[in-house]
Order: structure tokens, then sequence, then C-alpha cells
């Protein structure tokens, strides 16, 4: 059997919170989308969220202009923290109490879908076979509606076709809602009733924009002279800001290489409110050093990841403390009871 070790930082676990400050890092490297999130994550905490025109007008008074000039003529770009999330699909009827274990997850899409070709792409139909497509969500269709009373349900097919938004709407106050389609059996029944040649929405639809650092601002700078967003190269799932154009967004494929911009967080010294905690870990290789700044530095990002998913990470920042000795951890020694000795008889 291994030994488990169990050792204990004491008092070595300082949180620092507040309300802090996001600042803001140009970096003129030229990176795809990917790289320039890792930079980011590295170097500061991600790529730059952006909650307000006053950011924008920050932004733009930064941005150096002569260092964002690209080969392809698209220049004066940078990547900011934006992109489409195009695996974000949820059901219009959202009781959990209505779907099993991994029936919220079922999909039938067709090949090479979803692939949101159209540029907002958000809502989704079934064709006359029984797959799915991703289409925009102002197209109009028929569309099933579920009719779910107690632990039957009916699939029923409109006589109107209408757009996604408005087949919620009629499902919702005719029925029940839109029709989710948490297996395969229930996908046979829902393409029974499709018409030949004909396709109909169904409940499942994507929430789309996100920021990369779990951010749920819902400001957003999109370019009105292009019709932003557009996807004109296709795929176009990120999103860079055009200094040449006041800060506005453009969605981009992710593949371009761009300057970025990533955020911070400042934490003003007269706002900071410092924690100290005990921490104990145990580890099944007791030649584990964990005094190693490489061990600890690891363990720091740990925590720092499980932190930024739980969108904590802006407002707390971690360090070891380091006790009189130099140390952050020592080894816990188990307390055992001590037998009393029995007295001997006196002769």
């Amino acid at each position: 059997m291994e030994k488990v070790l169990s050792i204990i930082a004491l008092s070595g676990l300082c949180a620092v919170s507040s309300h802090a400050e996001r600042q803001y890092h140009f970096v003129y490297d030229l990176k795809n989308m990917t790289e320039a999130q890792s930079y980011c994550r590295e170097k500061y905490t991600d790529l730059a969220t952006i909650d307000s025109m006053e950011d924008v007008t920050t932004l733009i008074n930064m941005a150096d202009r002569s260092r964002m000039v690209y080969s392809d003529g698209y220049n004066n770009r940078a990547w900011i923290g934006l992109y489409d999330d195009v695996d974000s699909w949820r059901w219009s009827l959202s009781d959990t109490s209505y779907y099993k274990d991994g029936e919220t997850e079922f999909r039938q899409w067709s090949s090479g879908e979803p692939n949101n070709e159209h540029s907002g792409e958000h809502c989704t139909w079934m064709y006359d076979s029984g797959l799915w497509n991703d289409a925009p969500c102002a197209w109009q269709y028929k569309a099933v509606c579920s009719d779910v009373r107690g632990s039957n349900v009916t699939f029923v097919l409109t006589d109107a076709s209408m757009t996604w938004t408005e087949a919620q709407s009629y499902c919702r106050a005719n029925y029940t809602d839109l029709t989710s389609v948490r297996n395969m059996t229930e996908n046979q029944k829902v393409q029974e009733l499709i018409p030949a040649g004909e396709r109909v929405w169904i409940g499942l639809f994507r929430d789309s924009w996100k920021w990369l650092d779990g951010s749920n601002s819902s400001f957003r700078y999109w370019k009105l002279e292009t019709k932003e967003p557009n996807n004109s190269h296709g795929k176009e799932a990120c999103v860079a800001a055009d200094f040449g154009q006041s800060g506005g967004w453009e969605d981009w494929n992710c593949d371009f290489e761009r300057a970025f911009i990533c955020s911070s967080v400042s934490v003003p010294v007269s706002k900071k409110a410092m924690k100290v905690m005990k921490v104990r870990f145990e580890t099944q290789d007791s030649s584990l050093d964990m005094n190693d700044p490489v061990v600890m530095e690891d363990i720091l990002k740990k925590l720092k990841q499980r932190l930024r998913h739980q969108r904590l990470n802006d407002d707390i920042k971690l360090s070891w403390r380091k006790q009189p000795d130099g140390k952050v951890f020592h080894k816990e020694e188990k307390k055992t009871r001590k037998k009393s000795s029995p007295k001997k008889d006196e002769l």
C-alpha cells in the first residue's frame, strides 16, 4: 500500500480580495487568437474584456497604429477576448426535471454542421431526413411544439411558417414549448411529422458571443458600416477591434495573426483585504519536495485556474506566506496517544 504523505502549509496561503479595476496591455507580437489567449493567461489575466465606451476610448488612446501593419492589408486590428461559442447550444424548454442524464446533450447534426455559414445561425431546424442544421433565426419555417402532460409528450406540427422566435412564442402560448429532442426515439417521432422536402424549427438555440475570462458583460461595439458580425470570411468566431475606425469590432477567422490586448487587475493598496488560510495537501509521492519553488508555483497556477472557472480570479490574488524558518510547507505529524505504563507491584 502506498504511503499517503500529509503536508500542511501553516498560515501559508494569502488571498487578497478587493474591488479590482481592470488594466489593459497592448502586445504587438503577431499571434493567432489561441496563441494570444495563452500569452495573456500566462503574463496577465486573459484577453481583454471591454465593458463600456469608456474602455473603448481608453484603448483608442493607448493603441499604437504604426505597430499594427499587416501583410494582408487589414491594418490597425487587435484581438480582444470576445468569441463566438459555436458549441453553446441549449434547449428552449429549460426545466431540468424534463431531462434524464445526457439527454440535454443529444444531437443529430448533419455532416459538417453546425457551421454558422450565413453568420448569426443561432437556431436549429430539422430536415425531413431527421438530421439537423443551424440557420438564422429570422428565416421562416413550420415548427414542432411539445405538449408535455406529466410523463406524456405529444409533438405537434404548426400549420404556418414563422421565425424561430415567433415559433417559440406560439408553442409556449398554445402548448408547452418548442420541442426538445432528447433521444433518437423522439428524433424519429419529430421526423415523421415533417412533410417531404420541408424542414421545421426545433427548440435548440445558441447563446453565442462570450468573453473568454467568463465575464457576463453584455457590452458590444460592433462596426455598423460592415454590418458586423458578418462572417464574411467564413467561420469567423473571434473578434478584433479596428483602431483605424474608432475601435469598432469585427468578427474574424481565429487563425489570422494580429496584435492583441490583454487585461489584468489593478488592486489599490488601500482597498486590499488580506486573509491568511491554512491549507493541507496529501500526496502519494513521499519524495516530493513541496517547498520546491517550481512545485509551489504549479500549485498556485492550479488554484488560480479553479478561481477563474468560478469567475473569481479578478477579485482574488494568491501567494504563499513563509514561516519563520523560511519554509511554506511542513510535514504534518500524526498525533498518537501514549499508552500509560502499568504500575509495578512493590515487593
